[in-house]
Formats: C-alpha cells, sequence, structure tokens
C-alpha cells in the first residue's frame, strides 16, 4: 500500500513531509501507512501570518459575521465528511465511534454558530457584566469589556479525536476573533489534515485564520508572547512540562489544559438490583468502557457501588462485557475496535500491571481473547478488562493510574459519605457521574464533591431516555477540571470564547461608554426625531434615538377598574389602611403592570410599520409607588440593535417611567423585532 505524505500548513502553503518525519502506522494492521513532520518549517512566518494577516481579517468581523462563517464551515464540513469517516477507520475507531468524533465536531461548530448569534452582539466588543455608577449623577461610570487578544491560539490536540478535538477548540477561537495553529498528536495527524483541506476548501475561513504542523512543532513555544495562548489536551507529564516552560512562564502566555483524568461513577444507594437506575448504571459503564476502546479523556475509571450490591454488580457487568465483539472496525458486527497504536496498548497493559497492585482482574484476559476479522498479533486490539477492588480506602494505584484503554475498576461503598470520599481521591476530574433517583443523595454529592470535578452528571429514570452520557462532553457547557484533570475549562459556550479574549475594564462618561460597547448607556446623548421611532425601520434607527411622552394623570376609578377588570385586587391596591400599614407604600398605590400598561399606550405607534413584534421585557424594575393623583411620563430610548435573520432584528429599548416630580417610578428593557428595509416593500 502507499505511505501517505501529512502535510502542513504554513503561511498559506502546504509544506510536505521531510526525511525527518515521523512514521504513523495503523491501528489495525501495524502497517506503516504515512509519515508526518517537517523540521525545517518556518515557525516566525507561521507566527506572523497569523498576528498580522489572519488576526486582522477575524477581528474585522463581528461576533455576528464569525458566527455565520462557523456555521458556513459546519455545513461544508457535514457535505464532506465521509471521507474523514474512510480514513479514520485506520486509527481503531468503528463507525459510531466516527459519530462521536466527525459529527460530534460538526455539531459543536453548529452550537457555537447559533450562540454567536443569540448570545454576542452584533458588535466586536462583549460586554461582561452591568453598568457600575462610579459617580452620585452618573457622569462618571464603568464597565467590563471583552476584545479579542492580537496574538495566536496554539492548538495542541490529544490522539483520540482527531476532528471533534480540534474543532472544540477552534469554534470557540475563530468566534472570538484569533487565529489558530493547529498541532493534532501525530498517531492520528492524517484524520485532522483531511479535516483542515476540508476546512480550507471551503473557502469560507480567512487568509491566517486556520495554519496546521503534522509533526514535531520545533522551537514554537519559545517565541509566544503575552498575546497568545496554548490550549492543551493529553497526558499530565506533558502538560506539566509545557506549563512549566520557563518561556511560557516569563512572557505570561495563556496557558489551558485539559489532561488525565480518573473519571467516577456512582449507584446510589436506593438503586438496588431491579431498579430502572441498576440497569441504566450498567448501561453507562460498558458504554465507557468500550467506547473508542476506552479512549476517550472522560470514560470511567473508577466504578462506586454499594457493598450490598457489589456481587451482583460484578456479575451483570462481565455478562455485559462478555458480548463485546472486538475486530475489524469496519465490520458493522464489531462493537470495540483497536486501541490507537501498538504503542499505546503496551501503555495500558503496563497501566493494567499497575492497577492489579490493588485490584483483582475479574473479566478479560490480555493474552486470550477473539478477534473477529483481523490479525489480532499485528494489530493494537485489547479485550475490556475489569478490576475489583474490595479495599479502596487502603488502595493507592486505583486512584492514581489512568490506563487509557478499556479498563475500570469496580469498588465497594459504605453510605454516601464513604462514596464522595472515594469520588475525590482522584485528586480531580473532568466527570463524575452519580445514578440515582434520590435528590437529596444528588445534593450531598454536589456539596461535597463538585469542588474535585469539572462536570456532575447525575442520570436516573426520569432523564434516561433524553440525557446525552457521562462521557460526552457538550459545548453548552463547560469541559475541563480542577487538579490532575488540568485546571481548564474548554467549549461552555460563551465562556469558552473568553479564553481567547481579554477582560479591560473603561472607565469614562456616558457617552464614551456608549460609543466603545456599541450600547446606549443612560445618561449618554439622545436623539430626537419628528418621525416617530416605531416608523423607523431597523437599519434607520439609531443608538439613542429617543421618544418622550406627556403626562398621563392616574386617577382612583382606573386602578379599581383595573383590579376589577385582572382580579388583582391585592390590599395594597384596595384598601388604604392596610397599604399605610405596609412599609412600602404611603397608602393606596396604582398596580405595577397599570403603569406599564398605561405606558405601552402613551409610547405605542399603532400603525402597521417596521414593529412586527413585542417579544417582551427584561430588567423590570419598580422603583417608587404612584397613587391617584400622580401623574407619569415615558421615555424609551433605543439602547441596542442585534440582526436576528436576513428579514429583521431585536430592538432593545431602555425605557423609564417618572412622575409628576421627576422621580424615577419604573424602569425596564423592551424588546420588538423590527423589520429591514427590504421587507416593508408592501407597506
Amino acid at each position: 500500500m502507499s505511505i501517505q505524505n501529512v502535510n502542513s500548513f504554513v503561511a498559506g502553503q502546504w509544506i510536505a513531509a521531510d526525511d525527518n518525519a515521523r512514521n504513523v502506522y495503523s491501528a489495525v494492521t501495524g502497517e506503516l501507512i504515512a509519515r508526518a513532520g517537517n523540521s525545517t518549517l518556518d515557525i516566525d512566518a507561521m507566527l506572523d501570518y497569523g498576528r498580522t494577516v489572519g488576526g486582522p481579517a477575524l477581528r474585522a468581523l463581528t461576533f455576528h459575521d464569525r458566527a455565520k462563517m462557523i456555521k458556513a464551515l459546519a455545513t461544508h464540513l457535514d457535505q464532506h465528511k465521509q471521507s474523514l469517516y474512510d480514513i479514520s477507520f485506520a486509527t481503531g475507531a468503528t463507525q459510531k465511534d466516527h459519530l462521536i468524533d466527525i459529527d460530534g465536531g460538526v455539531g459543536t461548530l453548529f452550537v457555537f454558530a447559533s450562540k454567536g448569534r443569540r448570545e454576542m452582539p452584533d458588535s466586536h466588543v462583549y460586554l461582561d457584566g452591568e453598568l457600575e455608577q462610579l459617580s452620585r449623577n452618573g457622569t462618571f461610570q464603568g464597565q467590563h469589556i471583552c476584545t479579542s487578544i492580537q496574538g495566536v491560539a496554539v492548538h495542541i490536540n490529544a490522539f483520540n479525536f482527531p476532528v471533534w478535538g480540534m474543532l472544540e477548540k477552534l469554534a470557540p477561537t475563530l468566534l472570538a476573533g484569533v487565529p489558530a495553529i493547529v498541532k493534532p498528536a501525530t498517531a492520528t495527524c492524517y484524520v485532522t489534515e483531511r479535516c483542515v483541506q476540508i476546512l480550507l476548501d471551503s473557502g469560507v475561513l480567512p487568509d491566517g485564520a486556520l495554519q496546521l504542523i503534522s509533526g514535531g512543532v520545533g522551537n514554537l513555544l519559545g517565541k509566544l508572547n503575552s498575546q497568545d495562548v496554548v490550549s492543551f489536551t493529553g497526558s499530565a507529564q506533558t502538560a506539566s512540562a509545557l506549563r512549566s516552560d520557563p518561556h511560557l512562564i516569563n512572557n505570561s502566555v495563556r496557558f489551558i489544559a485539559e489532561q488525565d483524568s480518573l473519571n467516577a461513577s456512582m449507584l446510589g444507594l436506593d438503586a438496588t438490583v431491579g431498579t430502572p437506575e441498576f440497569d441504566l448504571f450498567v448501561k453507562e459503564v460498558i458504554r465507557e468502557m468500550t467506547t473508542k476502546a476506552g479512549q476517550k479523556c472522560t470514560a470511567i475509571r473508577r466504578i462506586f457501588v454499594p457493598e450490598s450490591q457489589i456481587d451482583a454488580m460484578i456479575e451483570v457487568l462481565k455478562s455485559r462485557l462478555a458480548n463485546t465483539i472486538v475486530g475489524d472496525p469496519q465490520a458493522e458486527e464489531t462493537t470495540m475496535g483497536a486501541l490507537v497504536s501498538n504503542d499505546q496498548k503496551r501503555d495500558v497493559l503496563e497501566k493494567a500491571s499497575m492497577l492489579a497492585v490493588d485490584a483483582e482482574r475479574v473479566f478479560g484476559n490480555p493474552d486470550n481473547f477473539n478477534v473477529d476479522g483481523v490479525d489480532a498479533s499485528k494489530g493494537a486490539f485489547l479485550p475490556p478488562m475489569l478490576f475489583h477492588c474490595a479495599t479502596p480506602d487502603t488502595a493507592v494505584n486505583v486512584h492514581d493510574v489512568e490506563a487509557f484503554g478499556p479498563i475500570a475498576t469496580v469498588m465497594p461503598y459504605r453510605d454516601t459519605n464513604h462514596a464522595i470520599g472515594l469520588l475525590n481521591r482522584g485528586q480531580g476530574s473532568l466527570v463524575a457521574s452519580v445514578i440515582t433517583h434520590d435528590a437529596d443523595i444528588a445534593r450531598d454529592v454536589a456539596m461535597e464533591a463538585a469542588a474535585f470535578h469539572g462536570r456532575l452528571y447525575f442520570n436516573n429514570r426520569d432523564s434516561m431516555k433524553e440525557s446525552t452520557g457521562h462521557g460526552s462532553p457538550l459545548p453548552h457547557m463547560v469541559h475541563g477540571g480542577p487538579g490532575r484533570a488540568g485546571g481548564g475549562e474548554e467549549m461552555g459556550g460563551v465562556r469558552g470564547v473568553m479564553h481567547y479574549m481579554q477582560r479591560t475594564a473603561i472607565q469614562g462618561s456616558p457617552d464614551i461608554l456608549s460609543k466603545i460597547s456599541q450600547k446606549w448607556v443612560p445618561g449618554a446623548r439622545t436623539i430626537k426625531r419628528a418621525e416617530h421611532p416605531f416608523t423607523r425601520t431597523f437599519h434607520e434607527l439609531e443608538l439613542g434615538e429617543t421618544l418622550t411622552t406627556d403626562l398621563r394623570k392616574i386617577s382612583m376609578n382606573e386602578i379599581e377598574q383595573f383590579a376589577h377588570f385582572t382580579g388583582d385586587t391585592f390590599y395594597a391596591h384596595m384598601d388604604d389602611a392596610a397599604a399605610k400599614r405596609n412599609p412600602f407604600f404611603p397608602g393606596r398605590v396604582a398596580h405595577g403592570y397599570l403603569l406599564l400598561s398605561f405606558a405601552a399606550g402613551m409610547f405605542v405607534q399603532p400603525d402597521e410599520g417596521p414593529v412586527l413584534a413585542n417579544t417582551g421585557l427584561d430588567n423590570l424594575r419598580f422603583m417608587k409607588p404612584v397613587q391617584a393623583g400622580d401623574s407619569i411620563r415615558v421615555q424609551i430610548s433605543v439602547k441596542q440593535k442585534t440582526p436576528r435573520n436576513q428579514d429583521y432584528g431585536e430592538v432593545r429599548w431602555d425605557v423609564s417611567l417618572t412622575n409628576q416630580d421627576e422621580q424615577l417610578v419604573a424602569t425596564y428593557d423592551l424588546l420588538t423585532m423590527n423589520a429591514f428595509k427590504r421587507a416593508l416593500t408592501h407597506v
């Protein structure tokens, strides 16, 4: 068979492997299938290209522009994923494994694209938190903003997910407006190379936004500065070496790590044999031991079961594991393929021998097992192996050694507090799962174990049909963990984007803050026009455009009519003596929602026009009661504009109600959907 040359993509050019390239072998046959690496890559050119070409091009785009770009990448990749399936079998992965890696990666892109459009503004600055009032009269205020760092993101990825592992870092990086240099693990870099080719062929990415190093990184890390970031996934040993690099430390280079993790799963005391939770627990354990041949950073390594259930659990797990079909990953009947390489197989066996110091192997003999369809002596195949540690309190290795393969250890616990202590013995993990129908058990675990785990996954009969599984990191939630898990957080929606941005406190006048944030700040200048703002299209409206109404007097008759019409006869509106006994009211007062209703009638323009719908209000506060005889005035200002599709966008209006003495009565944000001009040809 021909040997593939795995290329790098450097400063806009594909660079072939050279004579110093590393060999890459098939996980299934053990044959040499590829060579990757070039010792003469121009690292300076890569960094300069990312910083001076890719960075400015990405930063020129708004968050919404970047989100659309990511969606286009996802759509294009989804249409070309078959070629990724085809070459990924050589990594030892089955078709079901491909769905996690490849389809999961595409799905991650789609989620970040959606969050970018829904949760981030159509501008270049992300606002972190609310305005801070720094002066008595509001002429000096503060706001935290986040802007794109002006360096590159170096992504160093693990071998087990050559597509998802890249895309789960790339999506938030691009959304942040930062170019990426991707360095995949050499063992599976040929899959990542093909994925990068597909992404670049889409024509969607600006020049310099994405570069690829296949093989070694040379002196790349020694050339980074404080505007750059390193995001690493892999072993704790490698992470420690990188994290302690003097150049990274001295130059304050950001470092994010997701590393070794002794993830655990706990069966609740309530989940006895015959309950849905017991069966669900078994299903989760088997899936996590065999998917990707156990080569998942989130796979279950430690299994905690009540003492009374331990024997039954071991027997059921052994029975289910016996149904595992190890073999050719391309065969439909295969349920577990090979490890990524024979080197990885040797490492797993070495770690298994260390586990055997504390535990007895009760299932799976690596010297005697069936492999279907291929020569087991050449490929990196192992059977699933289950260990039993009867004394988890005195054991050491089971809480300290991770065999990164189809291996897990089952252990008994006495009570929930004992189980929590054992969960935390891992000294920090990506995920711990608890299968229980008892909410009190769940709360106890959350209170005492959350500090040791990046994610707590609770599941039971109520959620099992829709749950995503112990080992499934989701782009909506953070993926990372404390302690030995690395201390980092990836994904997590917009939280993940913030790793590639700088938080800065800005201080100044309302006009200055409005201009920087592209969000009108109360106290900033207003724009008054002859025409009503509701007659102006989305694009015609300007930030600060304001309508101020005349005063309207509130009568006792209106308060009583509103009370009887709505059924809201709360005593503060109907009983003067009772209202006066309340420390918040001087006597009978108008309903807050009466004031909102009147306010709408005072500022709404009733004719058909650009305002398509009122979609809600945010941040409603009633500041001062209004009594019969008082008057109210409304001021409504364009606060923020966010496009939603090709026809309309969301306008956020700042609404304030004041009384006849110019005292603030109520304030809120009104949300409307306003048409673009081209959508109004019929009006």
